[in-house]
């Protein structure tokens, strides 16, 4: 990329790569991508390292303010170009004031959803076009993109299932319907499929325990690359 030009979507998803790790997790609601991410916080902290935990739209006060906008059904309809602007000014001040800190002070940040959400839920399943979500978002955090992000895969029908069980009420977004849902699914493959070194493809269908595995086989490497070990997951039975 040429100094002083504005990332695109043709550019290296690893344009900054500095100071410490950035971890998101991504999957469609009902996933199991929060329960992972809880789990690799649990195991970092016990290794003596604090990681900074920040959920998507959210860990700011202008974010949290945003995401009950986005994501309270009393909200309404929302035009789709200002819902994905909404989500972007949101992650804007979350890596501004909150995220890139952290990364230069060398800690380990764990995302609970990122820039991958928007490709798919409003670059896909909203229609926008993956690729003007991606422009907008390259500017909202300034190139500052996952050193891998995890996507815990599962079947749509499966996700509202276990979001059913779990007694959860459905937000705003989670109220959009099934094919909404589908979009965002094959979405979630195709970016996979666009940027396999950093988007890792996990079985969420699995026992708990075995995509706990699944995960450490994918962020271990990068930790003991930045000197963190992590006590070894017990053998499953």
């Amino acid at each position: 990329m040429q100094p002083g030009r504005r990332p695109s979507s043709r550019d290296s998803i690893h344009l900054v790569t500095t100071g410490g790790l950035l971890i998101s997790f991504e999957g469609i609601d009902g996933c199991g991508k929060t329960t992972q991410l809880r789990r690799l916080a649990d195991r970092l902290r016990a290794a003596g390292h604090e990681p900074l935990l920040v959920r998507e739209p959210g860990g700011t006060a202008l974010g949290e303010r945003v995401r009950e906008i986005l994501l309270d059904p009393a909200t309404g309809d929302i035009a789709a170009a200002a819902e994905a602007l909404l989500y972007a000014a949101s992650r804007a001040e979350l890596v501004a004031g909150t995220i890139e800190p952290a990364l230069a002070a060398g800690q380990v940040v764990v995302v609970d959803r990122y820039v991958d959400s928007s490709l798919a839920y409003q670059g896909a399943g909203r229609e926008l076009g993956i690729d003007r979500v991606l422009e907008a978002n390259l500017l909202a955090t300034r190139g500052r993109l996952p050193d891998v992000t995890v996507l815990v895969e599962v079947d749509p029908q499966v996700a509202s299932e276990r979001r059913r069980a779990a007694g959860d009420d459905d937000d705003r977004l989670e109220q959009a319907g099934s094919e909404f849902f589908e979009r965002v699914h094959v979405a979630y493959g195709k970016l996979a499929a666009r940027w396999p070194e950093r988007i890792r493809r996990v079985d969420g269908e699995r026992a708990v325990d075995e995509v706990e595995r699944a995960v450490d086989a994918i962020v271990a490497p990068l930790l003991v690359a930045r000197g963190i070990e992590l006590e070894p997951l017990e053998q499953l039975t």
